[in-house]
């Protein structure tokens, strides 16, 4: 069914039609240009992850962004460092457009590119980041909940705006953010972006389901995981679309620590 409001609809993510998701409209009106928000998004990632390799060795990294979607600018902000990156998506619709980006991703995404550039490890990278996208990149279809078999594999990570975006349920929230810190090598830089107490959201026609959080649900969620992060409400303006009041942004490292999170 197409929902046109949450209304009080619980809905789980196995109840949720992805086919339905329209990347193209998505896109359109989240990414046609580089929004404040996610300008401010881009500004501490970069930093973060910037930061961080500028401290530490060499060695092979993996990168992994987890539900895609429809965005590209969390693969190119892990682009300067990863000889591989997993786009891992649900939606047949998104993983096809993620697979029709690979080999020369549309012009739309060189502000966000841009933006990163801002920061050197991202400026000095030395090749066409579309080259390197192209090389570096592949495009995996998968549930989230089914990340567990993929335990300690990655050695950075993004996941914006998923796993409050694909479920009403809290303790669904909760377990799709175990699923991607779990998948995350001890030590491993990560980021992850959340819609603050959203209320659902449209890609096209079709209605898809939120979960209702704020500040103290994502680090609850994330505490168990990490040795140091940081929870931090964007300064700009909700002003992406209706039905949320604002954006919040999680960075910091994976710790040695698990957790288990149940399912109903």
């Amino acid at each position: 069914m197409t929902q046109r409001s949450s209304g009080g609809v619980q809905l789980k993510n196995a109840e949720v039609s992805w086919a339905a998701f329209d990347p193209i409209a998505y896109v359109e009106h989240n990414y046609r240009d580089l929004q404040a928000e996610d300008a401010e998004i881009l500004h501490m990632v970069r930093d973060h992850f910037g930061d961080h390799f500028q401290k530490q060795g060499g060695g092979p990294v993996s990168g992994i962004d987890v539900g895609a979607g429809a965005n590209l600018y969390p693969a190119l902000a892990m682009l300067p460092w990863c000889e591989e990156i997993t786009l891992f998506e649900r939606s047949p619709s998104n993983v096809d457009y993620l697979r029709s980006q690979v080999d020369s991703y549309d012009r739309n995404w060189d502000q966000f590119w841009h933006a990163l550039c801002e920061h050197d490890a991202y400026n000095s990278l030395g090749v066409d980041p579309r080259e390197r996208f192209g090389k570096v990149v592949s495009v995996e279809q998968g549930d989230l909940f089914d990340l567990a078999r993929y335990e300690r594999r990655w050695s950075m990570g993004t996941m914006f705006f998923v796993a409050e975006s694909m479920t009403t349920s809290h303790q669904e929230f909760r377990l799709g953010v175990e699923r991607f810190m779990r998948a995350l090598a001890p030590g491993a830089p990560f980021a992850a972006a959340f819609m603050e107490h959203s209320k659902g959201y449209h890609a096209g026609e079709h209605f898809f389901p939120a979960c209702d959080v704020g500040e103290s649900e994502v680090r609850a969620s994330l505490e168990t995981f990490v040795g140091d992060v940081k929870v931090q409400r964007l300064e700009s303006e909700a002003e992406v679309r209706d039905g949320y009041s604002g954006m919040i942004v999680a960075y910091g490292w994976r710790s040695n620590s698990d957790s288990i999170v149940p399912i109903d």
